[in-house]
């Protein structure tokens, strides 16, 4: 249920996009780790490229998505996560891009930057990397939260998240500093028997 209360001027709006976790080490190469923290690099060739986009070694945490019609597509993705053969994975990059949405940059150029307030690190990351080789920034709403709720349930999408701008980045925990607000779909029915 979405607690209106929670959305103050102290939170920002992002959309969940219905993806892949992942992290980014972004340096000579790039290397790409799921949350169970297997290289998952060769699955996803046309993401290479991404270092590109920045001018020192970086770290981020992101979405892998596929987009179907201007939405993510979880099952095309999920179809791609399970690949191995790498002339399937060379149709696959043609037919299903995977794009990484980026949540937060969590190192640069030698400095970590988890103690550092999310819009700090927002900020930095708007500085220090540039979109384009798969790469994509995601973007946030600020004031608005109700609004972006009814707009993201109006477009059949998954939920969005709140977060306080003051909060840091906890490496593999959950914290109060933000929360889900799904988007429920549910009917009143009537059942005879």
């Amino acid at each position: 249920m979405f607690r209106p209360h929670y959305i103050i001027l102290k939170l920002d709006i992002i959309l969940k996009l219905d993806g892949i976790r992942c992290i980014a080490y972004l340096d000579k190469d790039v290397i790409l780790q799921n949350k169970r923290f297997k290289d998952v690099s060769a699955i996803y060739p046309e993401l290479s490229e991404m270092n590109k986009c920045v001018k020192k070694n970086t770290v981020l945490d992101g979405e892998l998505v596929v987009l179907s019609n201007g939405k993510p597509d979880f099952y095309a993705l999920q179809k791609r996560s399970l690949m191995g053969n790498p002339f399937r994975i060379q149709l696959a990059v043609k037919n299903n891009p995977v794009q990484f949405a980026v949540y937060y940059i969590i190192y640069y150029d030698g400095k970590d930057l988890t103690d550092k307030p999310l819009m700090e690190r927002k900020a930095i990351l708007q500085d220090k990397v540039s979109e384009g080789n798969g790469l994509s920034i995601s973007r946030y709403i600020e004031g608005k939260g109700i609004a972006f709720f009814n707009l993201a349930k109006d477009q059949d999408l998954e939920e969005v998240v709140a977060k306080r701008k003051e909060g840091l980045y906890h490496i593999g925990k959950r914290t109060s500093d933000w929360i889900k607000i799904k988007v429920m779909q549910d009917e009143d029915l009537l059942v005879c028997g």
